[in-house]
């Protein structure tokens, strides 16, 4: 008997997935519409989202598929890392200096940088964009702390080049579709985030951002320069700077604080960030370079705030989000 073609075998369980992962937002989205308890909802999420992680492991070819973007890419992460025997798993000042920094740095942002510090610096006085300028203060420390003062302790430390930390956009066109694919996979998740409650309380950030061009805008601009400056951070200075100690173990060290920065958000997010960690510092490991997270941070972020704008006043209608 002649074996069975293996694009169809492909073919077949591209489908059984596709297929699976509707039902399970559909799932989702009647257990949302089916009950208001908002534990209640994330218990079921979590049962659906763990069945159905059971149901598409089941199959080899995924195993393998998955095996294929994660453990396989974490190896030839290592075999690329150039570093000495005793580089590896010593003690190093630079090493103390990068997480150190990094510590520093998210502290600075929770005690600081935060919205509440600038309401207690600067009180309401009725201005029109007291709001908006709370969010440049917002962004502006994350510039300070994501950017600013790691790229002044890499000044300070010997040997070590800004231009190495994943920030080259060279070869970022040949690796554009990988980002193009993970947005595909992105949005339909972000759609149906879009019905719930949660979201709408959440997003977008700068509940004024509808009011007119200007603060729609200054917002976005704003909230762009706070991604490229995460970016830069968790995906750049952290990685590259663990990386001849700890190799693609670096990805597992920066994935704790990237997930730590989501508190506050919604948990399905929060979550989420675990993953999105994951995947984003293996391809910026692999690829070098920052610029395809920030792209698809920024894109899917517009996507968001597009999404919970539409239950909102016109823009330019001078009434705003509640």
């Amino acid at each position: 008997m002649a074996a069975k073609p293996a694009g169809l075998s492909t073919l077949a369980v591209i489908l059984r997935l596709v297929a699976s992962f509707l039902v399970l937002a559909a799932a989702i989205y009647g257990l949302q519409t089916a009950t208001d308890s908002t534990w209640g909802i994330r218990i079921g999420t979590a049962v659906l989202g763990l069945a159905e992680a059971v149901f598409v492991f089941a199959h080899a070819k995924v195993r393998g598929w998955f095996r294929a973007v994660s453990i396989d890419q974490w190896r030839a992460i290592d075999r690329e890392t150039v570093r000495t025997t005793e580089e590896a798993g010593t003690t190093s000042v630079k090493i103390m200096a990068i997480l150190v920094t990094v510590a520093v740095s998210l502290t600075l942002q929770e005690y600081v940088g935060s919205h509440d510090t600038y309401v207690r610096l600067f009180p309401q006085d009725g201005s029109k964009y007291w709001e908006l300028w709370g969010f440049a203060w917002w962004s502006g420390w994350r510039v300070l702390g994501y950017v600013i003062i790691p790229m002044a302790v890499l000044a300070c430390l010997p040997g070590e080049r800004i231009f190495d930390y994943h920030v080259s956009l060279r070869g970022f066109g040949k690796h554009l579709w990988i980002y193009a694919v993970l947005f595909a996979c992105i949005l339909p998740a972000v759609i149906m985030a879009s019905t719930t409650s949660a979201f709408r309380h959440t997003y977008p950030f700068y509940r004024m951002a509808n009011r007119s061009q200007v603060d729609l805008w200054s917002w976005q601009a704003l909230y762009a320069a706070q991604f490229v400056s995460l970016e830069f951070f968790f995906r750049g200075f952290l990685l590259q700077g663990l990386r001849r100690a700890l190799g693609a173990n670096a990805i597992f060290v920066m994935i704790v604080p990237y997930c730590m920065i989501h508190y506050g958000k919604p948990m399905p997010e929060t979550l989420g960030a675990i993953g999105a960690g994951l995947i984003l510092g293996t391809l910026a490991m692999r690829t070098k370079s920052i610029w395809g997270g920030v792209l698809i941070h920024i894109s899917v972020a517009t996507t968001m705030d597009v999404l919970a704008l539409r239950g909102c006043p016109p823009i330019g209608s001078g009434r705003y989000c509640h």
